[in-house]
């Protein structure tokens, strides 16, 4: 079992997200900290949870570091029984915020991994993309996270932007390395509807060439890849354990859930969601579309396909995959060799 919390505050939103996120609506803070504390024992108690089975805690956002610390603690209270001794407690966080007390608070809580949303070290790209942090307030703010005891560190970075050239990115990815990480994920820019970038001209750079390269690059550095975008020596329990398909509690504002065969939606709203935090609405899977997801997901990862998953015709059409080297088969997975054709290659394997 995974958990999934989102934190659906920021203190600035970035010209490219279209995340349920909001720089506007600071006031509900106090409401919704004590919200997602109604919906997380609802969640335990509707699907007896046994204690100790959650294996991964996700803090997402919006932005977790702009919520103090001491905020998050009866949460903390009410979920710590049900992690497993040995659990992964992830929360993002913007070097903006995250500062040496909140990460000190946060590492007494529990968490172990923390992923900055550092997207550049230059520092008119990051003007561009809207962040409100420096390259200087980046670097102090992984360096602050690891002398607060956190060994688990990523960063974020994105690519594909109309400043990118090679050198910037060998640039971003040197100074990376420079930091005590070891897990870094690495995101095209995406134009998506109702941001301040949809729409925009030259705000991408589409080269394959330019992508190819910088991935390349950051698995040369030593950071192998085990998913579309994530790359690391240490890889994620909660990032792998979506691959799986493994069952995760969502808490929330818009902070999906998933069980067996049943996808569970909170209002995205805040105002909605700290009226009603039980309120969800549910929808069924059918066999069919657990299916393609299994495949989908697999195909995104180095978690792979099970070849006893797929159907004859299916399996034609792996064969031809295999005979082309698009995918390669150990003992009974498969597994794609090019994240870059995930989608066009589990596009072909359903049809």
């Amino acid at each position: 079992m995974l958990a999934y919390l989102h934190i659906p505050f920021c203190d600035s939103k970035c010209h490219y997200c279209a995340f349920n996120s909001y720089d506007t609506k600071s006031t509900l803070k106090k409401a919704y900290m004590s919200a997602i504390n109604d919906q997380l024992r609802f969640e335990l108690e509707q699907n007896t949870i046994e204690k100790q089975s959650i294996r991964s805690l996700f803090i997402g956002g919006g932005t977790p570091s702009c919520i103090e610390a001491a905020w998050y603690e009866p949460f903390f209270a009410l979920i710590t029984p049900y992690l497993t001794p040995d659990a992964e407690i992830t929360t993002e966080a913007n070097p903006h915020s995250a500062t040496p007390s909140w990460l000190q608070t946060m590492h007494a809580l529990g968490v172990n991994r923390i992923s900055f949303g550092v997207q550049s070290f230059h520092a008119q790209k990051l003007a561009f993309l809207g962040r409100n942090h420096t390259p200087s307030t980046a670097i102090r703010a992984v360096e602050n996270a690891f002398n607060a005891g956190i060994r688990n560190l990523s960063v974020d970075l994105i690519y594909a932007t109309a400043y990118d050239t090679e050198a910037l990115l060998n640039e971003d990815l040197r100074i990376a390395c420079s930091l005590p990480i070891n897990h870094i994920s690495a995101y095209a820019l995406t134009l998506e509807e109702n941001t301040p970038f949809f729409g925009r001209n030259e705000t991408t750079n589409p080269s394959e060439e330019l992508a190819r390269a910088f991935v390349a690059s950051i698995v040369k550095a030593g950071f192998p890849q085990y998913e579309i975008s994530n790359f690391g020596r240490y890889q994620s329990r909660h990032n792998t354990g979506y691959w799986l398909h493994e069952n995760y509690m969502g808490i929330g504002a818009g902070a999906v859930g998933f069980f067996d065969d049943r996808r569970f939606y909170p209002p995205s709203e805040i105002e909605a969601y700290v009226q009603n935090p039980l309120e969800r609405r549910t929808e069924m899977l059918s066999l069919e579309d657990l299916h393609v997801e299994k495949i989908f997901l697999g195909l995104r990862s180095n978690v792979g396909v099970l070849t006893s998953l797929l159907s004859q015709r299916e399996r034609e059409n792996a064969a031809i995959l295999l005979h082309e080297k698009k995918l390669v088969q150990n003992n009974d997975r498969l597994f794609n060799q090019d994240y870059f054709l995930s989608d066009e290659l589990a596009l072909f394997l359903t049809r």
